[in-house]
């Protein structure tokens, strides 16, 4: 009885595991972007997580289009669960509005499996620009934009990046005008902020906290609606602006059709992934915060995000074709 009671806790065993492990078939897993970027390291650290659960996940990296190639290899891949890729908030909440044309429809062609990450992004000034200007909180900032109108300008990566967008919504909910002054990149755009050429810049967090901790840019707020844990000292917008929201983020997609049971298991392993304690003390070191989800709430926040860029990007008239 001994014996049979182990080998059916075996056959149990086996029958619980996901299909891909049993068979070993390995999981392409599609990162939109170029290699050894902070995508690419965040699905480097959860692929090497859940390789136990899932099996081997290939990561291949197809940048183009501003993500647009990647993402649309997933749409058109087939929907059995051996292809999944990135979803961030370019390639399914802001290019949708950018693009006069798209090669994939942001809801319709994808399953949403979980959020991963997110990054928040951070208004930051030349410190000795804010120290000559008297700005030491975002309030100061628009009280002198609103006293001197006209007077101000901030830099982005680029018409319609996150950095740009970002800004029209702050001019926006503020009650101000900047002048928008885009560079090709956000290094240049950086760039340009620490040389005094431009006034402020709405930043990745990532990108800009060693200039904050060096002291050479001085940080007035989050873009998140929480104070963010790997910069605490400064306040959210939101706190100012109500209801003021822009971050990078990231997802996991598979496309349309794949089956529930299968984005049930590969939702089980990614999320167990984002909350084990290693990958959190990887994910600080990029200055990103875990927030994993289930597939519905994941889809409810993917349409939402579609949602509020129509009108910011709109807003903006930012094109890229």
């Amino acid at each position: 009885m001994k014996r049979r009671h182990l080998l059916l806790s075996g056959a149990a065993a086996a029958a619980a595991l996901p299909v891909f492990a049993q068979t070993q078939r390995p999981i392409r897993l599609i990162v939109p972007y170029a290699a050894g970027g902070p995508i690419d390291v965040t699905v480097r650290v959860l692929a090497e997580r859940v390789k136990d659960t899932l099996g081997t996940v290939i990561i291949e990296n197809r940048p183009g289009g501003g993500g647009n190639i990647g993402a649309d290899a997933v749409a058109k891949a087939a929907p059995d669960g051996t292809t999944i890729g990135i979803s961030a908030v370019a390639t399914h909440a802001i290019n949708p509005w950018l693009f006069s044309k798209m090669p994939y429809d942001a809801v319709k062609d994808f399953a949403a499996i979980t959020q991963m990450v997110r990054v928040p992004n951070v208004l930051v000034m030349n410190a000795d620009t804010a120290a000559r200007l008297k700005i030491n909180t975002l309030r100061d900032l628009i009280a002198y934009a609103k006293a001197n109108p006209a007077k101000l300008n901030y830099g982005s990566g680029g018409n319609g990046s996150a950095g740009h967008l970002a800004g029209e919504m702050f001019k926006r909910d503020a009650g101000i005008f900047a002048v928008h002054i885009p560079y090709n990149g956000g290094n240049p755009a950086q760039l340009a902020l620490l040389s005094g050429q431009v006034d402020f810049n709405f930043d990745n967090l990532a990108t800009a906290a060693p200039n904050i901790r060096s002291g050479k840019l001085k940080a007035l707020a989050v873009t998140t609606l929480q104070r963010s844990p790997n910069l605490p000292e400064a306040p959210p917008v939101a706190d100012t602006l109500k209801g003021f929201a822009i971050d990078t983020w990231w997802g996991l997609v598979a496309p349309a059709g794949t089956p529930r049971e299968v984005i049930g298991r590969l939702n089980q392993a990614f999320v167990a992934a984002l909350q084990s304690p290693e990958a959190r003390t990887r994910f600080a070191g990029l200055m990103a915060e875990p927030v994993p989800t289930t597939p519905e709430e994941f889809a409810s926040f993917m349409r939402a995000e579609l949602a509020k860029y129509e009108k910011v990007v709109k807003a903006s008239g930012a094109k890229v074709d």
